[in-house]
């Protein structure tokens, strides 16, 4: 009787555990299948923005689009000191934010006391990552632009001090991307240099980084990307959105192609609206050679090490 009784329960909690696994599957399923809706409603959409983009900003794309200064005429209208000053601001972040942000991954990582106040730094930078553009641009405009309430000691509407600005915006997305990159550099690595006689900075010099470098590439690239397109911290530092002559060093004012795309989309004018469009179309290219040179920096790096 105990016999015929112990196997009725397991057949009862076999019973029991075959039902809760096909409700399982069954709750995967429809959330896969909603998932998968939700997915398709984010690429209709996107696809809707583009073509529509593209309609109307492609009539507008030509080699005068490309070397003029903006009007206040449509048909004349172009991105060229725009699209130069932003290759200016572009070209003035890289060395900034290389420095600190790779500099302060591999210090958090290879250096740093895993202790309390380590962990308060990096939840605090894991935070920063997330606190809207707007607030550095407020940020940006108090330490940079206007020096601390002191006019002598501010650095103006200028080139570095939007690039400063700009590089404490992506400066958590970088120092984050590079700690996940150093942190995935597997330990037996770094004793093999060890035992090969090779000091702690030789190590990371020689072995850490190039093992790392494709995901801090990635994650630096793709953190310059949106840089690139981020408008609300060069509105609050005062960035023109005219300016009919080419900077020449890095504390000249500038305009930047966020900016002007902004400045024509709120133009009443329908003609404008068609003139950001193309500006939009220039926007999106740059974007997409970056995240291509992200690619194949990450492939080619991979490959290697």
């Amino acid at each position: 009787m105990t016999v015929s009784a112990s196997t009725r329960q397991l057949k009862q909690d076999d019973a029991k555990l075959n039902q809760r696994i096909r409700q399982r599957l069954k709750l995967n399923r429809i959330l896969k299948y909603v998932l998968l809706g939700c997915t398709l409603v984010g690429l209709l959409v996107l696809a809707v923005l583009i073509i529509d983009t593209l309609v109307k900003g492609t009539s507008h794309l030509n080699l005068h689009f490309l070397t003029s200064f903006s009007s206040s005429t449509p048909s004349m209208a172009g991105i060229k000191g725009a699209l130069v000053g932003t290759m200016w601001l572009m070209i003035t972040i890289i060395p900034i934010s290389i420095i600190l942000g790779v500099g302060t991954a591999i210090y958090l990582e290879e250096y740093a006391r895993d202790n309390t106040f380590t962990h308060i730094i990096k939840i605090s930078i894991s935070n920063l990552a997330g606190v809207p553009s707007v607030v550095f641009g407020l940020l940006g405009l108090t330490i940079f632009v206007r020096g601390m309430g002191i006019e002598a000691l501010g650095l103006g509407n200028s080139i570095i001090a939007a690039a400063l600005t700009m590089s404490l915006l992506i400066l958590p997305i970088i120092i984050v991307a590079s700690q996940e990159a150093i942190r995935a550099v597997p330990q037996s690595m770094r004793d093999a240099s060890y035992g090969l006689g090779a000091t702690q900075w030789q190590t990371i010099r020689r072995v850490v980084l190039p093992a790392a470098l494709p995901g801090i590439l990635t994650g630096f690239i793709l953190a310059l990307s949106r840089a690139l397109g981020e408008t609300a911290p060069l509105i609050l530092i005062g960035i023109p959105t005219v300016l009919l002559s080419l900077p020449s060093s890095i504390f000249d004012q500038f305009q930047a192609l966020p900016m002007q795309i902004y400045n024509w989309a709120k133009l009443p004018q329908a003609e404008f609206q068609n003139v950001a469009s193309a500006g939009i179309i220039v926007l999106l290219i740059i974007l997409l050679l970056m995240n291509a040179i992200a690619i194949f920096l990450r492939n080619k790096f991979s490959k290697k090490f």
